[in-house]
């Protein structure tokens, strides 16, 4: 019996776009990148903190001896796009969209290693997503799934960069897969695409300049991402929007999506309570972050719309909201939609107290903006 061949079926059958294979050897030439971004401030806050166990495979597994890269790729257009209604939507990114990618991989690479433990004895494995310890995408390369591009995700010819990416550490002993023969070349789209020049050139980036980041950050998004992430209120896929390995994809369901989900009406998504926000969102990826990031965002979407419906919405925000990142946020927005206010609205803006200094900031802001 092949085991890699049989393996490889099995992948088929479970709805594994596609499957590499690597060695368990360490990642060593990640560990200076991985430091400069940490000591630079450049890594997110949401990566393993441990760089021995991200770059070497034998501490999560003692008996390593090959790691199984799996992809599952996912669409980056809406099959059914939401219904026009009164309300302007939001966008949340396609890595966001259907049920959350963790529970799709997780139940991809479960039912891998129960088809293996039947074809082979004292199977050790450990499986992993990206809340795991090894670094995804560099498993991903060295295995032949893809490249790791400029903008610092796995590319496949046959996917482009819209893959989920998963593993299993295995003590396998099986031939290991080449790493693909294509790379980004000449091209630097993803750079001179990126809003915020997160993107460093050599696959690395900058992650809190990353609009991605500041939709998932707590507090103030600071002024100079607000009017960036236009109606996002989570991820960001600019760089793949324009990437070329992407141009005429049309990679099949990693599960259902539903399009109200997927471009959620704004101001009804500010009404949300945090249990109709578990009971209608909690199933996908962007949930993680929970109800008040996201409705931030939602507040700054509505303002990059020049959505003047929310303006009712928006003063109820600042009247009566107990968050205030929300009445701050509000604030602005308001101004950003409003250019000219009546008196009635002028005088409700100097009225404003708080203890809070982001309310008072956006207040003054907003007073020096309407000169009055």
């Amino acid at each position: 019996m092949n085991i890699k061949e049989e393996i490889q079926k099995l992948a088929q059958e479970i709805g594994i776009s596609k499957i590499g294979f690597t060695t368990a050897d360490d990642f060593a030439y990640l560990e200076k990148s991985l430091r400069a971004s940490v000591e630079e401030g450049r890594s997110s806050g949401f990566e393993h903190k441990n760089i021995e166990e991200r770059i070497k495979p034998k501490l999560s597994l003692a008996s390593a001896k090959t790691i199984i890269s799996i992809a599952v790729a996912y669409p980056h257009r809406l099959p059914v796009k939401p219904p026009k209604t009164q309300y302007r939507r939001g966008k949340i990114t396609p890595n966001s969209w259907g049920l959350d990618y963790h529970y799709v991989l997780q139940d991809k690479l479960k039912r891998l290693a129960e088809g293996i433990e039947k074809l082979t004895e004292n199977f050790e494995y450990k499986g992993m997503v990206d809340t795991g310890a090894l670094v995804d995408t560099a498993v991903a390369q060295r295995a032949g799934i893809g490249f790791i591009g400029k903008n610092g995700l796995v590319i496949s010819k046959e996917f482009g960069s819209y893959m989920y990416l998963g593993e299993l550490i295995t003590n396998l002993e099986i031939e290991p897969d080449s790493p693909v023969d294509y790379a980004c070349g000449d091209c630097r789209r993803c750079l001179d695409a990126c809003p915020t020049s997160c993107l460093l050139g050599d696959g690395s980036m900058n992650a809190k300049r990353c609009l991605s980041f500041q939709t998932q950050d707590k507090g103030m998004m600071d002024l100079e991402f607000r009017k960036k992430i236009k109606t996002v209120i989570y991820g960001c896929d600019i760089c793949q929007i324009c990437c070329p390995y992407n141009k005429g994809l049309n990679n099949s369901l990693a599960s259902p999506i539903d399009p109200d989900l997927a471009e959620p009406e704004l101001i009804p998504f500010l009404n949300l309570s945090n249990s109709q926000f578990t009971k209608k969102f909690g199933r996908i990826a962007g949930s993680w972050r929970g109800k008040n990031i996201l409705q931030r965002n939602a507040i700054i979407a509505l303002a990059n719309a020049y959505d003047k419906s929310a303006v009712v919405k928006l003063l109820e925000i600042i009247d009566s909201s107990q968050n205030p990142i929300h009445r701050a946020t509000a604030i602005w927005a308001l101004g950003e939609i409003v250019k000219k206010p009546t008196e009635e609205l002028r005088d409700f803006i100097l009225s404003i107290d708080s203890e809070n200094d982001d309310i008072i900031k956006e207040r003054n802001a907003l007073i020096n903006r309407w000169q009055f």
